[in-house]
């Protein structure tokens, strides 16, 4: 049961106003969290719970929201506090009622995520872990795109792969892979602050329509990464990538290594969900390496 005036309490604490504990409700919050709206105007919040053992992951979160709050570029949920609260962890952030785009929510959102990938710093990576759904994601700071890339997403999804029992065929494409990234991440990217996981569910508009990102999953890396996950499920349109482009356009090699880029979210996938992405993973591994060859 879920200590509802412990986390009031701390919302008091951290400066956010008096919030009745009575007046949570559960909202849709994805398969990873339960998801809360507590409180009401002009103190309302988004509360997300998971077992106590997850606090790191929810620090990870609000971290995360507040490197891209920072950038005073697109909206976000600003965070307020993390914790424990019996049994469980939780992260609260401002609550933003959601709405349908405006005539340019699109082209809106594609400007403001390229303003923000223009934060930038020397390295890649980032100065703490974090996770990708409820996968670990390692961001130990590397000088080279390619090194982080082949060590941290796509060495670290196939070794877990390994660990889940997917068999030797799935380990040999993706060692092979592994090689011969030099060759397919064949530009130099800036390191990018990132989303790290774009994908449509994350994107949403505000009521008076401008864009909100959420659910982060952030790193400094490659802008294309980013791009490429838009991608994968679908959901931005044409005016998004319009006013990507028109801000910052990509390099002509994106094409190529978009699948390169996605197969981490595919291999992740697989980790989370099981057998029903193999086909798709070795799919776009032999893809990859037929490149190359």
């Amino acid at each position: 049961m879920t200590d509802w005036s412990a986390i009031a309490a701390a919302i008091g604490n951290a400066g956010g106003g008096r919030v009745d504990p009575s007046t949570s409700r559960a909202v849709g919050g994805g398969c990873i969290n339960r998801a809360y709206h507590l409180g009401s105007s002009p103190h309302a919040y988004f509360v997300k719970l998971n077992g106590r053992d997850r606090l790191a992951m929810f620090e990870a979160e609000a971290a995360g929201l507040e490197a891209m709050a920072d950038t005073g570029t697109i909206r976000v949920p600003r965070p307020l506090c993390t914790g424990t609260a019996g049994a469980q962890s939780y992260i609260v952030m401002e609550y933003i009622a959601l709405g349908r785009s405006g005539a340019h929510g699109a082209g809106e959102a594609g400007h403001q995520l390229a303003a923000m990938h223009l934060a930038s710093r020397a390295d890649f990576g980032w100065d703490r872990d974090n996770t990708i759904g409820s996968t670990h994601q390692p961001n130990h700071p590397e000088q080279d795109w390619v090194t982080f890339w082949g060590r941290h997403r796509l060495g670290f999804q196939l070794d877990l792969a390994t660990r889940n029992g997917y068999g030797r065929r799935l380990r040999d494409q993706g060692e092979r892979l592994l090689v011969a990234l030099p060759a397919l991440i064949d530009h130099a990217p800036v390191p990018s602050l990132l989303h790290g996981d774009l994908w449509g569910g994350n994107l949403g508009f505000d009521e008076a329509g401008h864009p909100v990102i959420f659910d982060p999953a952030l790193y400094y890396g490659d802008r294309e990464a980013d791009i490429a996950m838009t991608e994968l499920f679908g959901g931005f349109g044409g005016d998004f990538y319009a006013a990507y482009n028109e801000a910052w356009p990509l390099d002509p090699g994106y094409r190529t290594r978009k699948d390169l880029y996605n197969l981490y979210h595919i291999l992740n996938h697989l980790n989370l969900f099981g057998s029903g992405y193999l086909g798709q993973a070795e799919g776009m591994l032999q893809g990859l390496l037929a490149q190359v060859r």
